[in-house]
C-alpha cells in the first residue's frame, strides 16, 4: 500500500481510462468497527456499504474483503500492510470532521436499536468522510479543470 496526497490520488485517478477508473472506498476506523463506503462510477457520490469487525485475528479475512471490494487509523493502515496481501492499493488521509457525530444526532430521533444503531453510524460515518472527500476534489476539479 502507498500513501498519496488527497488530490494527488483524484488527479491520478482521472488520467486513467474511464473503463479502468474504478471506484473509491471510504473508512470510518474506529477501534472496534470499520465503517465502509464506496463512489459511485463517476467518483461524485458516496454510499454505505458494509461494517468490518476490527480484531487482529481476522485482519487477513479484512484484507481480503478490502481486494474484493476493488485507538488509530495509521495502525490501522500499518496492519493492512503487514499482510501483504493489498500491494498496489494507494490510499490518502481525510479529515473525519465529527462524521460519526453528525449520523448520531440525525439517528438519534428514530429510537433504533442500539446495534443497529451502530451499525448505521459506523457506515454513514465512512459516507460523510468519503462525500466530504468528493465534494472538495470535485470543486477543485471544477475550478482547475486542468
Amino acid at each position: 500500500m502507498k500513501y498519496v496526497k488527497p488530490v494527488n490520488l483524484f488527479h491520478d485517478l482521472l488520467k486513467m481510462k474511464a473503463t479502468e477508473r474504478g471506484r473509491l472506498l471510504g473508512l470510518d476506523v474506529g477501534d472496534k468497527y470499520v465503517g465502509l463506503a464506496v463512489s459511485d462510477l463517476h467518483n461524485k457520490i458516496a454510499s454505505p456499504l458494509s461494517v468490518l469487525l476490527r480484531k487482529k485475528s481476522n485482519i487477513d479475512l479484512m484484507a481480503t474483503d478490502f481486494q474484493s471490494l476493488a485507538v488509530n487509523v495509521k495502525v490501522f493502515i500499518d496492519d493492512l500492510c503487514k499482510t501483504g496481501r493489498l500491494e498496489g492499493v494507494r490510499y490518502t488521509y481525510w479529515d473525519e470532521c465529527f462524521t460519526s457525530k453528525n449520523v448520531e444526532l440525525l439517528l438519534k430521533p428514530l429510537n433504533l436499536h442500539p446495534v443497529q444503531s451502530k451499525t448505521i453510524l459506523d457506515k454513514f460515518a465512512a459516507v460523510g468522510i468519503l462525500q466530504g472527500y468528493l465534494d472538495h476534489v470535485n470543486r477543485i476539479l471544477k475550478s482547475n479543470p486542468k
